[in-house]
């Protein structure tokens, strides 16, 4: 990949971004179909997972991969009920039943992006206008459902903002992370790549959309997101 053709790719995720951002405002108090409130989260939650997929594009072209080894499948993974679990339940009557039905229990579950390489499912994104721990913890769980099914799948979260605690939105060379996430990270066979976007901790009451809270988003944040996802990829090359 051209470092020409690299820097506009950028230049375009970043266009995306202020695009959207700036005139969101606006666009969701003249709307009348939907409240404000339900347009803002599900046009930001769109914006994630646009930029996020973008991401994934580009990092696959700086490493020269071919284009048809690439996808983004959006096929749910069916979780079965575990056999431990049946086994331990106290009550006889319930057992039985459960077993002998056991091809109904199951639950259909995925990730915001699933990325394959040559049809192999290889990394799971998590999309996030923000994340604090409390959705943190619904990640975990939700990662280590699907690593049940894929035991060497990577896991990525993609935020705008963090409201994680410590650098995490500092966007440095070496994130050292917060005290509370490292904690929860510590609880769950997980190896999350945490990726924020924009600088600076998210403030409630300085929602990006407001124009005197605008944050723009800048090259340099992009081009550390592309590195990140590049770095996970480089295995499957």
């Amino acid at each position: 990949m051209k470092t020409s053709e690299f820097e506009r790719e950028l230049r375009s995720v970043v266009k995306e971004y202020s695009d959207l951002v700036l005139h969101l405002d606006r666009r969701a108090r003249r709307s009348k179909k939907r409240a404000y409130g339900g347009i803002l989260r599900a046009e930001k939650g769109r914006l994630v997972e646009s930029i996020s997929k973008r991401v994934v594009e580009i990092a696959w072209m700086s490493l020269d991969g071919a284009p048809e080894r690439i996808s983004l499948p959006t096929k749910k993974q069916k979780i079965l009920i575990r056999q431990e679990y049946i086994d331990r339940l106290p009550d006889s009557a319930v057992k039985r039943y459960i077993e002998e039905h056991k091809s109904e229990y199951f639950i259909m579950h995925s990730s915001d992006i699933h990325v394959a390489i040559d049809g192999e499912f290889v990394l799971a994104i998590e999309c996030k206008a923000f994340t604090e721990n409390a959705m943190l913890k619904r990640i975990l769980v939700d990662c280590s459902l699907l690593k049940r099914l894929h035991p060497n799948l990577k896991f990525a979260l993609l935020q705008l903002e963090s409201q994680l605690g410590g650098d995490y939105s500092e966007l440095n060379d070496v994130t050292i992370g917060s005290t509370s996430t490292h904690t929860l990270l510590s609880y769950f066979d997980i190896d999350l790549a945490i990726i924020t976007l924009l600088k600076g901790e998210r403030k409630v009451d300085k929602p990006i959309h407001k124009k005197e809270f605008y944050k723009p988003l800048e090259i340099e944040g992009v081009n550390n997101a592309i590195e990140v996802i590049r770095e996970i990829l480089k295995v499957v090359i």
